[in-house]
């Protein structure tokens, strides 16, 4: 009997020791947890798209404490038990810029949120090497050239025109800040000789990239597109830097060959994505191809990479006229342009003209010709934007009002068929037949003139002969 009591109260010894010890557990628990906070959040790209699979890493600032997670599917993380304390956070990924926030206090029971944005980092050139097909072999060849006008590039429409002024800006932009040697275009006849001698004198010694764009300037210069398109691509071949492989794109979109420019601007705009002028020429051998939706969305991008950079809204406003609706995003993008450079004139004129687009069903809104009349102050000289704002009065029946406005648009562009064709609108239904007869004749005859100056360009500028492979 004594032996059964004395196991009994063995047990319950036992009992009460081991609770004793699971409440100190639960309450050191409870403490802890009183004690901790949570860090949540998302990592996105500049696209605010997730970022996945992306590495999240908690750093104490006393250095004693890391704690690391990685994103789900959707770009999402949670550090749950956090001990109070100063933190960093950072989210990693191969291919991007680190994203760091931080330091900063947790507190007891918090949660705090975090939005961390991730962007493409700049490749180096060992990347840019293993990253690059071109090799010795991209997919076309260029053969020869040719007079354009043998091509089957006839026809001086808007497309056309626009195409040919905006490979020319383009082509500029090539000589711009960007560290390719521009000597070639600016020599004198007299000098020429005697620089080509000297760069394939340095060619003979070292076979350098920038002495091939050099050359290639100095063919371009002598009217030798095709000695300097094979300077451009030997120097983006050896080097493919933005700069040289820009310069291979816009002498080929210069004359007119944009398949291969499509080819080398979009491998350019993969190994360079934040750089805007790749995309304006990208959009701009899209435009060429008659791809004119692709053209624009390439264009609104380019104007999201720099929002101050004027521009790419400039490259984006040359395509409202051969717009038939403006596509979504263009009129906030004008607004935002004019926003930016309240000084500048040709931002107010064109945030107008996409407000006008835009509204063509219901009629121009008030604000479109207080942007107008903007544009005028800062640039009285500006007529185009006296066009559209006789444009709009002439849909608003403020018939005297639109004559005054389209003769201002005449004065400051002479060469405007429009302006003419929309004064002799204007007239008919007035019913003032001499003067409608008088500006149909100056709109043909403009018409014919510009007629004629596509074909002399069309001359002047050899068009390439190249086959796709």
């Amino acid at each position: 009997m004594n032996r059964r009591i004395s196991r009994l109260i063995c047990a319950c010894s036992v009992f009460v020791a081991l609770l004793t010890v699971a409440l100190c557990m639960q309450g050191r628990a409870q403490s802890t947890l009183a004690a901790s906070a949570t860090v949540e959040g998302s990592v996105q790209d500049t696209q605010k798209q997730p970022v996945t699979p992306s590495t999240i890493s908690l750093e104490g600032t006393d250095g004693l404490r890391t704690l690391t997670v990685a994103t789900d599917s959707q770009g999402k993380f949670r550090f749950e038990s956090v001990p109070v304390g100063s933190y960093v956070i950072h989210a990693t990924r191969p291919g991007y810029t680190e994203c760091k926030k931080g330091p900063f206090d947790l507190t007891a029971q918090e949660t705090r949120s975090f939005v961390l944005q991730l962007e493409k980092a700049p490749l180096n050139a060992k990347d840019i090497a293993s990253a690059m097909t071109f090799s010795d072999e991209p997919a076309f060849t260029v053969a020869g050239v040719t007079d354009t006008t043998a091509m089957g590039g006839h026809g001086s429409g808007p497309v056309v025109r626009n195409s040919n002024e905006l490979s020319k800006e383009t082509a500029s932009l090539a000589t711009k800040d960007n560290g390719v040697g521009t000597s070639g275009r600016d020599a004198s006849a007299a000098s020429t000789a005697s620089m080509e001698a000297g760069i394939r004198a340095e060619l003979a010694r070292e076979d350098k990239a920038d002495l091939h764009v050099r050359l290639g300037d100095l063919e371009e210069s002598e009217g030798r597109p095709l000695e300097a398109v094979k300077e451009y691509q030997r120097a983006a071949e050896m080097e493919p830097t933005e700069p040289h492989l820009f310069a291979w794109g816009a002498e080929l979109l210069l004359h007119h060959a944009p398949e291969p420019a499509i080819e080398v601007f979009g491998k350019g705009h993969r190994l360079y994505p934040r750089s805007s002028r790749m995309m304006l020429g990208l959009g701009a051998a899209w435009y060429a191809q008659r791809a004119e939706d692709q053209a624009v969305k390439t264009f609104m991008e380019a104007c999201d990479v720099n929002p101050g950079d004027p521009t790419p809204y400039l490259f984006l406003g040359r395509l409202e006229v051969t717009q038939k609706a403006i596509p979504s995003g263009w009129t906030e993008r004008m607004k935002r342009f004019a926003s930016l450079h309240p000084e500048n004139a040709m931002a107010h004129y064109l945030y107008a003209s996409a407000l006008m687009k835009e509204s063509e069903q219901t009629g121009p809104p008030d604000l479109a010709e207080s942007e107008l009349s903007t544009a005028i102050k800062l640039n009285p000289h500006l007529g185009e934007a006296y066009l559209t704002l006789g444009m709009l009065r002439l849909q608003q029946d403020r018939l005297s009002e639109a004559i005054a406005a389209l003769e201002k648009a005449v004065e400051n562009m002479p060469a405007s068929g429009e302006a003419h064709y929309r004064l002799a609108q204007v007239y008919r239904r007035l019913g003032d037949g001499e003067k409608t007869n008088y500006e149909i004749a100056e709109f043909k005859k403009i018409s014919e003139q510009q007629e004629a100056e596509a074909e002399r360009e069309r001359h002047e500028i050899p068009q390439f002969v190249y086959t796709l492979r």
